[in-house]
């Protein structure tokens, strides 16, 4: 079974910075992109930032400059530094990850189960 747990989610006021990790665990063989999405009350999920195993990145144009994010291969950890946080960053978090399982050895796409960050004076 493959998990996948978010941390570092929080109240912080804008301006403000907080962190976000991802940690995988479980049956894994190998980790392809990983990466964090997003959901606003009434929005539907859009992709925030994604990292390869090889250390591609690709950003939404709303964070560019502002959200870093990063991964620890050894760790089976990805995560996202985010900066100058406005209040239209406010949402749920979602770690994303495309697995392959020891066995079987099967693909897909899993996530995490979210995280809330509130970004409010």
């Amino acid at each position: 079974q493959v998990q996948l747990v978010e941390s570092g989610g929080g109240l912080v006021q804008p301006g403000g910075s907080l962190t976000l990790s991802c940690a995988a665990s479980g049956s894994i063989f190998n980790i392809n992109v990983m990466g964090w999405y997003r959901q606003a009350p009434g929005k539907q999920r859009e992709m925030v930032a994604t990292v390869t195993s090889g250390g591609s990145t690709n950003y939404a144009d709303s964070v560019k400059g502002r959200f870093t994010i990063s991964r620890d291969n050894a760790k089976k950890t990805v995560y996202l530094q985010m900066n100058a946080l406005k209040p239209e960053d406010t949402a749920i978090y979602y770690c994303n990850s495309d697995i392959t399982r020891t066995w079987p050895r099967t693909t897909r796409a899993y996530w995490g189960q979210g995280t809330q960050v509130t970004v409010s004076s």
